[in-house]
This record gives C-alpha cells, sequence and structure tokens, in this order.
C-alpha cells in the first residue's frame, strides 16, 4: 500500500497491468453490471446543466430512461448516486460507434466539443475505484472484472500498468503533483 497525500493506493494500482481493448470487449463496463456509474455530488449538477447539448449523442433508449428517471439516482444500498440504467442493464448514458462498441455519450459530447465534462470521474479512472474510507483517507483500488481479461492480457503485452492507463483521470482527480509522486513511488520499486 502507498500513500500519496493522504490517499492510499493499493498495491496493484502500480503492479498489474492494464489496456483496454474495445475490440474483444465491446465495452462491456457500460453495460455490465448491477448499478450505474458512482457519481460525485458536484457531478449532479453537471449532468443537469449538460444534458441538453448530450442528449444528440445519446441512444433513444437512454434518453427516454433519463426523461422518466433523471439525470441520476441515489442507491439507498450503496449511499450514493449513479447513472440510471435503461431496463437494469446498460447505462443510460450509453452510446454505440458503427462497430456496435459501446462507448459513452457523455465523453461522445464532450470530444465533440459540445460539452466542458468529458465523464464521471469513477468511468475515467476504471479500472481503479476511489472509495472513501471511516478514517477519512480514500482510497485507490484496482477493480478485477472478468469482462476485462482481454485487457490485462492486451496490459501485460504493452508493459502499461494500471495507475500509467488511468494517468489522465488520476491528475484530472488528484493533480500533476499528485500523479508525479505516485510515479516516483512506483520507480522506486522498480
Amino acid at each position: 500500500m502507498y500513500i500519496i497525500r493522504n490517499v492510499l493506493v493499493s498495491d496493484d494500482v502500480i503492479e498489474q497491468q492494464f489496456l483496454c481493448d474495445l475490440r474483444a470487449c465491446k465495452g462491456a463496463c457500460c453495460w455490465e453490471g448491477d448499478y450505474g456509474a458512482p457519481l460525485l455530488n458536484e457531478e449532479l449538477e453537471i449532468l443537469d446543466r449538460v444534458y441538453p447539448a448530450v442528449k444528440a449523442f445519446l441512444s433513444p433508449a437512454g434518453i427516454a430512461e433519463l426523461e422518466k428517471t433523471g439525470r441520476y439516482e441515489y442507491l439507498d444500498d450503496l449511499e450514493e448516486y449513479s447513472t440510471p440504467l435503461i431496463d437494469g442493464g446498460p447505462c443510460a448514458y450509453i452510446s454505440y460507434n458503427e462497430r456496435g462498441i459501446a462507448q459513452c455519450g457523455l465523453e461522445q459530447a464532450f470530444l465533440a466539443g459540445a460539452t466542458d465534462f468529458r465523464k464521471p470521474i469513477s468511468c475515467h479512472l476504471y479500472p481503479v475505484r476511489a472509495r472513501k474510507e471511516e478514517a477519512g483517507f480514500e482510497v485507490l483500488n484496482y477493480e478485477r472484472w472478468s469482462i476485462c481479461s482481454a485487457a490485462c492480457e492486451a496490459g501485460a503485452k504493452a508493459q502499461l500498468p494500471v495507475f500509467r492507463f488511468v494517468k489522465e483521470a488520476l491528475i484530472r482527480k488528484y493533480g500533476q503533483g499528485f500523479y508525479d509522486e505516485l510515479e516516483a513511488a512506483a520507480a522506486a520499486e522498480e
């Protein structure tokens, strides 16, 4: 376990390797699972604000779900907000490219210059999960999921540690200084 600026980083985030292989999984992390993407409280207002611009990048089923349930929902059992799911399946913000690969409609809107919000930080960080602990620390863990087996193989082939795969997201959430300290800690272990 590493401690970087009051964030506990599990060894797996540094030692395991990962590189998304969307050709293999087709973006399954956007439609598999029991819940939508975890959301920060500050992201709720952002989702409300960007929704009109994002709508053009969403599936009809996603739009229908967001119009029915709202831009986010509160999960009592997890005590957090998440993105809604379409009929208990895919994230309501899902879209598909011409090859049938799932992609984030929020991110597609961002890449097209329609919004200034890329996507929820939990999605950007994936496969790293950030959780607040009762002691006041935040903990970063690598979440292993069988649907990502091809990503683990691709990461091993590319020799790409998980934390480097999510570098941009880590900088977005914690800042460049945090990432530099994490990189230095990892280098000290090599």
